[in-house]
Formats: structure tokens, C-alpha cells, sequence
């Protein structure tokens, strides 16, 4: 056999991407539906701590920093794995859907609430003062001044980010999570072929290359907007 249909066989074998197909297609719907959750949790709780943060009270700020360091700073597997086989020792058992789901939203959060916080502190002071002194309250002023124009400044390291973290659902596959990864390496220990495991690939290109092109799009978009 030569070159070409060895590799085929090995990468692109016909009768096991029609057999397991159906298997990838199902970790593709698993895997977006982690990544919408994450998205939409790690933000929204990143943008209220930020919020909060603003409120510059010692005593709640030194918790918050503390969780985003120490978020940002372990790994998302060891996070899982501590979560995943450490919490049942406690008496709290999740599904590893949601031990997934958790720890890569709390992930996004710590680094978003570094990024809005960022943002925050960006607008310069003069806006703050400004907008005080037309009656408007410190929470009116962060509202409807100083947050719009802040969120506008972090949508592509937000962006950028957001890509980054929901890449690691592959990390469900560890724990048994039947997303891409784990559908694709239990057909491969199957089949004996490494042709599951090329469509698995094939699957995140398909998932995240578009949202990579979004990502650069908004962050080329809104760079030109700030000058």
C-alpha cells in the first residue's frame, strides 16, 4: 500500500466516519451547548464583580481579587479534577456536565473581571467629575457614562478570552463530559483507527474557526472605533 491510501485509511476511512458521524455530531451539540453556558454565566458574574469592585469597599474587594488571582492563576484541568473528585467528599455530587460547566465559568469570570475592571479604570477621571456634577449619582454615572464606554474598550480582549476558555471543553472528556474529545477518543479506542479522532478535529475547526474570525473582526472593528 502506498502513501496516499495508507493515509486515507488511516485519517479518512469511509466506513468509520459514517459509523461514528452520528457520535460526533452529538459531542459537536454537547460542546456548543457548554460553550453558550460558559459564555453567558463567566461574563455576566465577571462584569458584576467588576461592578461591585467599583464600589471600592476594602472589605469586599479583598475576596474578589483573591478569587480572580487564584482562578486565573491554577489550571482549568486541576480545577476540574479537584471539583469533579473532591467535592463528593464533602457530600456534594455534581454531573460532570455541570462540574464543566462551573469550573470554566468561574474561569471566564476572573479573567473578564480583570479585563471590564481594566476597562473601568481606563475612563479617565474628568468623566466621572463631569458627570457628577450634572446631578447624576455614583451608580447613574457608572451606569450610563462610564460603563458604556467601557465595555466598548473590552470587547477584544473579551473576545479573545471568551475563545480561549470555551476551547477547553475539550477538558470534559477527562471526566467523562460526552463532548467532541470524549466522543472522538472513545470511537478511536473502538476502532483502532485514528480516523475518529481526525473528525473530532475537524469538529472543533468547524465549531471555533468561525468564532476565531468573529473574535478578530470585532477586535480590528472596535480598535478602529477608539481611534
Amino acid at each position: 500500500m502506498d502513501h496516499g491510501p495508507l493515509f486515507i485509511d488511516t485519517f479518512f476511512k469511509p466506513e468509520l466516519i459514517a459509523r461514528y458521524l452520528p457520535d460526533i455530531l452529538k459531542g459537536m451539540a454537547v460542546t456548543i451547548e457548554i460553550a453558550v453556558l460558559v459564555v453567558v454565566a463567566g461574563i455576566a458574574l465577571g462584569l458584576a464583580l467588576a461592578l461591585i469592585r467599583s464600589l471600592r469597599s476594602r472589605l469586599i474587594n479583598v475576596p474578589i481579587v483573591i478569587f480572580v488571582d487564584v482562578a486565573r492563576a491554577l489550571p482549568p484541568l486541576v480545577l476540574v479534577l479537584i471539583v469533579y473528585f473532591g467535592l463528593p467528599n464533602i457530600g456534594i455530587n455534581l454531573p460532570s456536565f455541570a462540574v464543566l460547566w462551573l469550573v470554566l465559568a468561574l474561569v471566564l469570570a476572573a479573567f473578564a473581571e480583570e479585563i471590564f475592571w481594566a476597562g473601568i479604570l481606563s475612563i479617565p477621571k474628568g468623566q466621572w467629575e463631569a458627570a457628577r456634577s450634572t446631578g447624576l449619582g455614583f451608580l447613574a454615572t457608572l451606569t450610563y457614562v462610564v460603563l458604556p464606554q467601557a465595555l466598548r474598550l473590552t470587547v477584544p480582549p473579551i473576545t479573545n478570552r471568551t475563545v480561549a476558555i470555551t476551547k477547553n471543553t475539550a477538558l470534559g472528556t477527562v471526566i467523562g463530559v460526552p463532548e467532541i474529545l470524549n466522543q472522538a477518543t472513545t470511537a478511536q479506542s473502538f476502532s483502532g483507527n485514528a480516523t475518529p479522532l481526525m473528525m473530532g478535529a475537524i469538529a472543533y475547526i468547524v465549531l471555533f474557526v468561525p468564532v476565531v474570525a468573529l473574535g478578530r473582526y470585532l477586535e480590528t472593528r472596535f480598535a478602529w472605533r477608539r481611534g
